[in-house]
Parts: C-alpha cells; sequence; structure tokens
C-alpha cells in the first residue's frame, strides 16, 4: 500500500502559501496555512478535518472565507489552530458577517480554534446555529509542544521569530501499516472498510485477542471472525511512519534556524519557505523571511530525505531557477 499522507502544495512557488495533505483510506484531509485556495476543488475543502495556521497575514489566512461559504449549513465540526492573537483575528472575520438566517439550518457546523502560546493555550468554540457566538466562553488548556494527538499521528508546533510570533508544524505517523494483498487474496479476505477498522485497532494497541468481523466474500456466506494478533502476523508488514515537518515566513535568525533544526530534524519531507536569494540577504532579513540558501541549509542539517521550496519573492517571478539551484547547492554542500 502507498504512504497514508499525500501532501501537495495548493499553489505556485509564486501564491499563496497552502499544504494540502489528504490522508490515504479516510474520508479527510489536513491543511497548513490557508492562503487562497481557490485551486482546491470544493469536494477536497469539505475534507477538511484540522487547518494549521502559521500566522494570520492576509496571503496565509483570507482563504477562511472559501471554507467558511462551503461548509455552511453542513453536519460538520472543524478545527484551527493558531498562534497568539489567532481568537480575536478569528472572531473579527466572524463578525464581518450578518448571521441572522443561520437558525433556519438543519445541520449542526461548529468551527472549534485553538490558539497556541509557547506555555499555553486557548480554546474556544463558535456554533453556527448561534450565530457564530463563542459557545462557553475561552478555555485555557495545557499546551505541551502537541498539537494533535491521534492513535495513527501526531502535530506538533513551535513558535518562530517573524517580527510576530509564528508557528511550524511537524506531522508524524506513528508507523506505517503496509497490508499484503497477496496473502489477503490467499486467505479468501476482500478489501473493504473492515481494513480500516483493523488498522485503528492496531494504533490503538487492541489485545492480540480482539476479534474483528470480516464480510463473507461468497453471496449468503456469514462474516468471518478473526483476531487481531492472527491477521496481525498474516496480512501486516509494518514499517516506519511518515515524518513532515512545514516552515514558512521564518526570520533567518540564528535563533530560529537552531528551532527549525532540532523541530525538523531526520523528517522525509521538508517544506519551507525560500523567499530571497542570498544575493538579497539583507532584504530578507529586513522582511523576516529565509533565503533559498538558508532553506537548503536547514534541510541538510535537519537531515532530510526531502525538500520542497515555496513563498517565492515576486522580484524572481522572471528568475525562479536562481532560488531552486540555491537551494540545491547549499543542501549538496556545494
Amino acid at each position: 500500500m502507498g504512504p497514508t499522507f499525500l501532501p501537495r502544495l495548493v499553489n505556485g512557488p509564486f501564491d499563496d502559501p497552502a499544504l494540502f495533505i489528504p490522508l490515504r483510506n479516510e474520508k479527510r484531509a489536513l491543511l497548513f496555512d490557508l492562503g487562497d485556495i481557490t485551486a482546491l476543488a470544493s469536494r477536497e475543502v469539505l475534507k477538511l478535518s484540522h487547518i494549521f495556521v502559521t500566522h494570520t497575514h492576509v496571503d496565509h489566512f483570507i482563504g477562511f472565507d472559501r471554507v467558511l461559504r462551503l461548509l455552511l449549513g453542513r453536519d460538520k465540526d472543524l478545527y484551527l489552530y493558531g498562534p497568539r492573537g489567532f481568537l480575536d483575528n478569528l472572531a473579527g472575520k466572524l463578525a464581518g458577517y450578518c448571521w441572522n438566517l443561520v437558525e433556519n439550518y438543519e445541520n449542526r457546523f461548529t468551527l472549534h480554534a485553538v490558539e497556541l502560546h509557547p506555555d499555553r493555550a486557548f480554546f474556544c468554540s463558535y456554533p453556527c446555529h448561534k450565530r457564530f457566538v463563542a459557545e462557553g466562553g475561552i478555555r485555557e488548556i495545557p499546551f505541551d509542544g502537541v498539537v494533535l494527538d491521534e492513535a495513527s499521528l501526531c502535530i506538533r508546533a513551535i513558535h518562530l521569530d517573524h517580527g510576530i510570533p509564528v508557528l511550524a508544524f511537524r506531522l508524524d505517523e506513528r508507523f506505517h501499516i503496509n497490508i499484503v494483498k497477496t496473502v489477503l487474496e490467499e486467505m479468501g479476505l476482500a478489501p473493504g472498510p473492515w481494513l480500516n477498522r483493523f488498522k485503528k485497532m492496531l494504533y490503538e494497541g487492541a489485545d492480540s485477542d480482539a476479534t474483528i468481523e470480516i464480510p463473507a466474500t461468497a453471496p449468503g456466506a456469514p462474516p468471518r471472525r478473526l483476531s487481531v494478533g492472527a491477521l496481525k502476523s498474516r496480512i501486516v508488514r509494518i514499517s516506519p511512519g511518515q515524518r513532515l515537518a512545514y516552515v514558512a515566513d521564518a526570520a533567518g535568525t540564528p535563533d530560529n534556524r537552531e528551532k527549525i533544526e532540532a523541530f525538523c530534524r531526520d523528517v522525509d519531507h521538508l517544506f519551507v519557505e525560500a523567499a530571497f536569494s542570498d544575493r538579497h540577504r539583507d532584504v530578507a532579513l529586513q522582511k523576516l523571511h529565509l533565503t533559498a540558501r538558508q532553506a537548503g541549509e536547514l534541510a541538510r542539517a535537519c537531515r532530510v530525505k526531502q525538500y520542497s521550496l515555496f513563498h517565492y519573492s515576486p522580484r524572481y517571478s522572471d528568475c525562479p531557477e536562481i532560488l531552486e539551484e540555491e537551494a540545491a547547492r547549499a543542501f549538496l554542500n556545494e
């Protein structure tokens, strides 16, 4: 089976940042940053369960309106995460519209927002049917760097400096479950939703003696029940999980670079901004962005298997290869 995470940058390197990550065999997706997302199909936006925003500069947050419009009137819980000031920014967005008709919706759509600080977080829910008025007020909750902790994956965040606090994110799959299809066929088992239930049991550490019901392949035949342990020993191969990191809009200061190196160490794929060429590093420092050379150096220092650059300054619209070549030379230590 292929990878669990299928990440892709929504836009080209000169356009707004947004990293879309559908989860294989799940009807949901994650999004890192929320710039212009018109390139995403509506069906893709509807799959979003969690959105992680580095900061609320317009090119990282303007896509919120499209998400909101598509989800109105649907049964949906959407979770959003952002840095200091995020709840005020979100409330301001919601207050910009009139909501006098939302009581007519039969479905229930709720936004759940978390504002992350280095040592704590603030959580608030905004139900659509209550005109997105904060329900229950803002609650303080613990934060130790772990943003989302699920059976199969974990997302962490750190704070970086961009003149304001911004977030960088890391996504780790705990381990990868490979189903051996040839053995599945030998056992007379057909793929289906039961495999997702089985994987969930493995991620949750189910007892080997626990059983799972598997639909019969022959019409009219009764379903089979097999133990988790028996299935795991026959049809499963465990391999290391995927590891991704996303870094956008961070000044190339020693402190930021040290944090990024430690945070992104050994990821498989690093998505990192490369706003300016090193020949314009003074401009990059003034505007609090990374250069392509710094991006390549970070990728090398983090020992990544692959990196993708994005968020280029428009000044290189006629020569993007300058940034690509500069990062490549730094990555190869040339």
